[in-house]
């Protein structure tokens, strides 16, 4: 895997680096107490070993293939640009989404124009008003100019699922060119869990997985998990020093006692999981029985995240126009116009 030149240049140590590591070293005996009611304690330790109690995949990781980012926003920023971008030759390196639509936070994050491609999917229709996108393998052919590829599992803003079968398959893609597949699980395992079908997480050489406390409820927090190859995992970190010299220890004193417990994955997929669930059911439910039998719609099969995909086939107004009347009514909804120009 190559870093862009900016990738280099912010992660190849920095005198900044070598203090705060050193600090942090210094101060490893410190032991530090959130009070979390009159009569409790919570006291963390290193959040990379409280994670690595929670990877039960498998995964021959440890704390070096570990970076710890204010967000996943934050993650994605530095990811995107440790390998997009102008290159050391001078060539251009760009971040390939191989399923559109993609999540629209996305867009924003490349430093350089022209850093992102996509492809589109292929649909097909599951019931008359149901229909899921797959991964367009025919027309799938990462270039030279290609420096990663990202997908979210499971998806905002389709809902939908890659399967297993297409993750390997674009991680076999990734290990013949020799490029990063960066996965966003910001709903999927193991926290917060959202996902109503099959999946099983996949480690590689080459999978850049990226994981945040944002969907289990603590957005606020700005708490997310790089788990890559070390010189990736080392590479954020030491972005992250250069750009916010160190992440907030609130999250992880939060976060910490959870996950080392195993609680965080039982809230996943007792509490948080059925939530949505229901959630998800009853609006199915509500859209079976106010929307015509022969109206012209269909929706994406809903594997997993918080939203629904609708086609409105054949429709006198835009998803625009559309977003304009239903926000008088006091319904928000994406335009699907606005995901699609995004890239």
């Amino acid at each position: 895997m190559k870093f862009s030149a900016l990738g280099q240049n912010l992660s190849g140590g920095s005198g900044i680096e070598s203090l705060m590591d050193d600090l942090g070293k210094a101060l490893s005996g410190v032991v530090l107490i959130l009070y979390k009611q009159q009569d409790q304690l919570l006291l963390q330790v290193p959040l990379q070993d409280y994670l690595l109690n929670i990877l039960e995949f498998g995964w021959p990781v440890g704390p070096e293939n570990i970076a710890v980012t204010p967000g996943g926003q934050t993650a994605f920023y530095f990811l995107f640009n440790l390998f997009g971008g102008c290159r050391a030759d001078g060539t251009p390196g760009r971040i390939l989404f191989p399923l559109m639509p993609e999540y629209i936070g996305y867009a924003n994050q490349a430093l350089e124009p022209g850093m992102f491609a996509g492809v589109q999917p292929g649909i097909s229709r599951t019931s008359p008003h149901r229909f899921k996108y797959h991964v367009d393998f025919k027309n799938l052919d990462p270039g030279v100019d290609i420096a990663a590829m990202c997908v979210s599992r499971p998806t905002n803003p389709s809902g939908n699922l890659i399967s297993d079968a297409e993750l390997r398959h674009l991680a076999d893609i990734a290990a013949q060119r020799d490029i990063p597949l960066i996965i966003d699980n910001a709903y999927g395992w193991p926290f917060p869990g959202i996902v109503f079908g099959e999946a099983k997480p996949l480690w590689t050489g080459q999978t850049v997985h990226v994981m945040s406390l944002s969907k289990f409820g603590l957005p606020g927090t700005r708490t997310a998990f790089v788990v890559a190859p070390p010189e990736v995992a080392a590479a954020v970190s030491s972005m992250m020093a250069v750009t916010g010299l160190a992440n907030g220890n609130f999250g992880q004193a939060i976060a910490g006692p959870l996950i080392a417990s195993g609680e965080i994955v039982r809230l996943s997929r007792e509490i948080i999981r059925p939530f949505y669930l229901r959630k998800r059911n009853a609006a199915l439910e509500a859209i079976a029985e106010f929307f015509p039998a022969d109206a012209p719609y269909a929706l994406h099969e809903s594997e997993g995240a918080l939203f629904l995909w609708l086609w409105l086939d054949g429709a006198k107004k835009t998803s625009r126009e559309l977003y304009e009347i239903l926000k008088k009514r006091g319904v928000l909804i994406v335009p699907g116009e606005e995901v699609a120009q995004a890239f």
